[in-house]
């Protein structure tokens, strides 16, 4: 039986484009017994900063882990189930949004690609304080990924 080809590593710039092309990943976390607790996000990719911003609310069980542990991990899908990408860091948590406008309703608000932009940002900022908002931010220390090229 043929081993077929082997998964090639992901260049900084390939895995940089991959992180940047998705918009939904998985956030993994540590629970206090060192177990890893995974969650699907929404998240946006900053490459000159090298920081990955996601939105949740204080209440959530992973702004509990991160701020207990920092360490995190972003897994991300490539194209096809051969190719991923993964983004692994320290994560800080912000403090909730508490006035519409201020930084961090600001952050939450550009966050939003320019196309979904919400029609009326008053009412986004008061919405994003009523559900105590939060972003975590993971400075990404190492990118790793890879891709299995198959030919048919």
């Amino acid at each position: 039986m043929s081993q077929g080809p082997a998964p090639r590593p992901l260049s900084d710039e390939a895995l940089s484009g991959l992180l940047a092309g998705q918009q939904f990943g998985t956030l993994a976390t540590v629970r206090r017994s060192g177990h890893p607790h995974l969650t699907t996000m929404l998240y946006r990719w900053d490459p000159e900063t090298r920081t990955v911003r996601f939105s949740t609310t204080a209440d959530r069980v992973k702004v509990g882990h991160l701020r207990n542990n920092p360490r995190a991990a972003l897994h991300v899908q490539g194209g096809d189930v051969w190719s991923f990408a993964v983004a692994e860091g320290e994560a800080e948590v912000s403090e909730s949004t508490t006035a519409p406008g201020d930084a961090v309703g600001r952050e939450l608000l550009e966050m939003i690609p320019r196309a979904a932009k919400p029609e009326d940002e008053g009412a986004f900022l008061e919405q994003m304080v009523a559900e105590r908002r939060v972003v975590i931010r993971l400075k990404v220390g190492r990118l790793y990924g890879t891709a299995l090229d198959i030919t048919g």
